[in-house]
């Protein structure tokens, strides 16, 4: 079983640091949510990148997948300790060997994504401007997932439209993709268990 040290420096961080990179961009960028109906707030409220189908736009997501959670007051406590046990219980199923075959790659995608929005976590809160009288505790409790990826489907999904009352996925990032490859990934291997025995 190869060392899972390699893969994180090989995927994990430069994933990471992407990620990172993506996420400045859109604060320095983009409007913080809560200052839309300020006109003197810096940024812009949205950027298109093909019409009609993908834009970016600055979303602040306290919440998971969908936005569940946001608003709150459990939410950014728990996902601030959840990544945590996330870690902890990747590497050790990695020693365990659970992750074989095309399912090796997900493991250092999943650190990469999970400790890609871990970061926003710990430290956007503090950025925010109605934040600045705030305690430290205070300000770590506003930490929130920079989300910026605008996706309009061409069609409707049946049966989502209390997550998505309109044709747009919910927005995402580069962490969140890593993700999302990660599971795709682990999801194929499943199918191929004599081929992982192998490998």
């Amino acid at each position: 079983m190869p060392r899972l040290l390699p893969y994180i420096l090989k995927l994990s961080i430069p994933l990471i640091v992407l990620d990172q990179i993506t996420k400045w961009w859109v604060v320095f960028t983009f409007k913080d949510p809560n200052q839309f109906n300020n006109p003197e707030a810096p940024g812009i409220f949205k950027m298109v990148i093909i019409d009609d189908f993908l834009n970016f736009i600055r979303v602040h997501n306290q919440g998971v997948a969908f936005g569940m959670g946001n608003g709150s007051s459990w939410a950014p406590i728990v996902f601030l300790i959840v990544p945590f046990v996330a870690l902890i219980a990747i590497t050790i199923l990695w020693r365990k060997k659970v992750f074989v075959g095309i399912s090796k790659y997900s493991a250092p995608l999943l650190i990469a994504g999970i400790i890609g929005n871990l970061i926003d976590r710990l430290f956007q809160g503090f950025w925010l401007e109605g934040a600045k009288d705030m305690s430290f505790w205070e300000r770590l409790s506003q930490g929130y997932v920079v989300d910026f990826i605008d996706v309009k489907l061409p069609f409707r999904i049946p049966f989502t439209e209390n997550i998505m009352p309109t044709n747009h996925w919910p927005c995402f990032n580069v962490a969140d993709s890593c993700i999302c490859i990660a599971a795709t990934l682990l999801f194929l291997s499943a199918f191929k268990p004599e081929e992982q025995k192998e490998s």
